[in-house]
């Protein structure tokens, strides 16, 4: 398996420094350090980072959203260190998708924990994120069937439990999925009324 990219982003050398030599200690990682927010995100793109450590002093608010948007906490886990924060500067990191958010705790034996809590936690919060897009796709499904069994009970003059049944039986004689079939059912009756 290749070695984990990591991009740190910090102005500061020292604490860019430190977060490199608490990855080097720790593991075998290729680390690539990002010290100008001139063009951040098209920096970030040509890194390709599986993962990001942003190293702050003081987060205010437009650095956290410019470094939150380059840094893609959606495609990847992102983990921030501030010397100084407060509530609302946290809650807006972890809002945008931040992993982990450290608060006056860099030190170079508490990177690779920083890091992998945040590996974790992006996993996790990724497996949720898939979850929900598959319960919202299945109940979208559902109200669909439900709406076609209504155009066939209508048309037919039959119940539910037929209607389905036939909804069922087409679906499978044309090898299509049963929401499949009764999508183009309902946009087909829409197009007739």
């Amino acid at each position: 398996m290749d070695a984990l990219h990591i991009v740190v982003i910090d102005t500061d050398a020292d604490r860019a420094a430190m977060i490199r030599g608490g990855l080097e200690d720790e593991g075998e990682y290729r680390v690539s350090i990002v010290s100008e927010m001139q063009g951040l995100a098209a920096r970030l793109a040509r890194l390709d980072a599986d993962i990001v450590l942003i190293g702050l002093e003081n987060p205010n608010r437009d650095t956290l959203e410019q470094l939150t948007a380059a840094a893609g906490p959606s495609e990847r886990p992102v983990a921030m260190f501030v010397d100084r924060s407060d509530r609302g500067m946290m809650q807006a990191a972890i809002a945008a998708g931040v992993s982990a958010y450290v608060v006056d705790g860099l030190r170079r034996d508490r990177v690779r924990p920083v890091l992998e809590t945040a590996i974790a936690r992006f996993h996790s919060f990724a497996r949720l994120q898939a979850e929900l897009t598959a319960t919202k796709a299945a109940l979208a499904e559902r109200k669909t069937i439900d709406r076609a069994k209504g155009i066939l009970m209508k048309a037919r003059g039959i119940d539910e439990e037929a209607a389905y049944a036939l909804l069922r039986k087409t679906a499978m004689d044309q090898g299509k999925r049963v929401a499949e079939l009764a999508e183009g059912l309902v946009t087909a009756a829409g197009l007739l009324s």
